[in-house]
């Protein structure tokens, strides 16, 4: 059975709504459902009821000290190598299934929607480090960091190339799909022992402090500022599409006032949600372009 079946055949008590099905039903926002519905049931799990409540105050009052701390020895004790493994040793043996699964996910997609507005934005010659990882292994390589770096280091080049070229983004009568994975990613089975219970947004907001902690003051700083891009990726993906109709849930605004820190974790949850919306907005749109040329060629 796959995931999304779970939902397909829940039972609906009219006096007992399931919420989560209510959401996985609800066709208003692009979403692949297979990963809707392991994002929904990872949204149901005991540890995000009742776990994530405790935890979170915990890990941001960790960020406000470890903040303190960054101040006065900016450089002390941090390392990107360390901080990889123990990220990937975190994620083998606490984080569930589900929740690695959307993780490996997103750099997957992001990597897509990257590459989708370079080759739908004409003269621009931009060289790409797409991140495609298929299990935990690629995140002792600084995943997390590259994955950072990839996203700034694509707008720089970007936006100086349409400056010194004199091009603009504008709104492509044919869309180059080629980026766009429209099959299942394949993405291998995590790690599933009974150690493995946390879901996404409880592990996240544990890991953020971490990720601090291993960082220097400005790595970590950029790394929670690179998720006010997300509205700058979707105005450029909307600009070649010509319609941001289904673009309106980007929440990580705005990207001209950098916010605090403390909520980065929560902030991570909406990267990702973003990134698939408008992946799943691709994939719509790749497979009415498809269905508009089989009939122009009958």
């Amino acid at each position: 059975m796959s995931e999304a079946d779970f939902f397909l055949r829940m039972q609906h008590d009219k006096n007992d709504p399931n919420p989560f099905l209510a959401i996985f039903l609800d066709q208003s926002i692009p979403f692949d459902e297979e990963a809707k519905a392991v994002y929904l049931k990872d949204c149901s799990s005991k540890t995000r009821q009742f776990l994530l409540p405790l935890l979170r105050p915990f890990a941001r009052l960790l960020i406000i000290l470890l903040q303190l701390y960054k101040s006065i020895v900016p450089n002390a004790f941090t390392s990107s190598k360390v901080l990889h493994r123990v990220l990937y040793w975190g994620m083998k043996t606490f984080v569930s299934p589900s929740a690695n699964y959307m993780i490996l996910r997103h750099f997957y997609l992001g990597s897509e929607v990257l590459q989708f507005i370079r080759d739908n934005v004409a003269g621009v010659n931009i060289t790409m480090n797409p991140l495609k990882p298929t299990d935990l292994k690629p995140v002792k390589d600084d995943l997390f960091l590259i994955h950072d770096l990839n996203l700034y280091n694509f707008i720089i080049n970007l936006n100086r190339e349409l400056r010194e070229k004199n091009l603009e983004v504008t709104k492509q009568t044919t869309l180059n799909f080629d980026a766009i994975t429209t099959t299942r990613i394949p993405i291998e089975p995590m790690p599933n022992r009974w150690t493995n219970f946390l879901d996404l947004t409880t592990a996240i907001e544990c890991f953020t402090p971490v990720y601090q902690m291993f960082l220097t003051d400005n790595d970590f700083w950029r790394a929670t500022n690179s998720l006010q891009l997300d509205e700058t990726v979707g105005i450029l993906a909307s600009k070649i599409i010509g319609s941001n109709e289904r673009l309106a849930l980007i929440n990580n605004k705005h990207p001209m006032v950098p916010l605090t820190t403390l909520k980065a974790g929560f902030r991570l949850v909406l990267h990702g949600l973003a990134t698939e919306q408008l992946h799943a907005l691709l994939i719509e749109l790749k497979g009415k372009a498809m269905v508009d040329a089989n009939s122009i060629n009958k």
